[in-house]
């Protein structure tokens, strides 16, 4: 279930990181996909 979630993130959510976005000047929402993205990614790699 969570690697079809990895594969649906990266199609649909924007990658901060190709933005060059600095994490501690991201506002609230950008934090909050960052997490989602974070626990999605940890929980398919096991």
């Amino acid at each position: 279930m969570f690697k079809i979630l990895a594969i649906l993130n990266k199609i649909l959510l924007p990658s901060f990181t190709k933005q060059g976005l600095d994490p501690i000047k991201a506002k609230k929402w950008q934090k909050a996909i960052i997490a989602y993205r974070y626990w999605v990614t940890i929980n398919s790699l096991s």
